[in-house]
């Protein structure tokens, strides 16, 4: 996917966060945290590809990072997400400046790109370092960026559109229960 493809995602991902209150500080938060958060780190994990937008403007990282995980590899697995959760809960002061619905932002922006690029054929390693990888090939990067382009601004609208609240499932109990126990799992880690 591309830059352009991966910041748009994270805008629709970070809407439908909000409006389906996926954390309490999502809920309540303000737009200006939000937005800013999910595109600061929408691009991030492709930080371990020096020709990507931010491993060319961050070489001395990219370099290093691409030459010890490769692309896709550690940045693009859940054990990456759980690593930057530990970090920031074991190692920021309690008095930590960036508000915390814009914390909470950033890692929607993290898992955007990761749910992004597993939309494309090359999928991405989850459970890295098992070379397993999960895709749902939806985008081929050869055709160029118009369909990635179609997609992601529908899901803004449909994000903007369709605002899920609790308990609001009309019918779909299953659905709900999974939602409502993956909204308290994801509430309950960034505690």
């Amino acid at each position: 996917m591309t830059a352009e493809g991966h910041l748009l995602f994270s805008v629709a991902c970070a809407i439908f966060a909000k409006n389906a209150e996926l954390t309490p500080a999502l809920a309540s938060g303000d737009w200006w945290h939000i937005i800013p958060g999910a595109l600061l780190t929408a691009l991030l994990p492709d930080i371990d590809h020096p020709k990507s937008v931010l491993g060319q403007r961050l070489r001395w990282i990219s370099g290093p990072v691409a030459r010890a995980f490769g692309h896709r590899g550690f940045t693009h697995s859940l054990l990456a997400i759980v690593a930057v959760i530990c970090f920031i809960r074991l190692q920021l002061p309690a008095d930590w400046p960036i508000p915390t619905d814009a914390y909470h932002a950033m890692l929607i922006g993290y898992l955007s790109h990761i749910m992004a690029d597993m939309l494309t054929s090359a999928g991405v390693p989850l459970l890295w370092p098992c070379r397993w990888r999960f895709r749902l090939p939806l985008l081929n990067s050869q055709k160029g960026n118009q369909l990635e382009r179609v997609l992601c601004l529908a899901l803004i609208g449909f994000s903007l559109y369709h605002t899920p609240r609790a308990g609001a499932c009309y019918g779909y109990e299953q659905a709900c229960r999974w939602y409502d126990s993956a909204r308290s799992q994801f509430s309950q880690l960034l505690r």
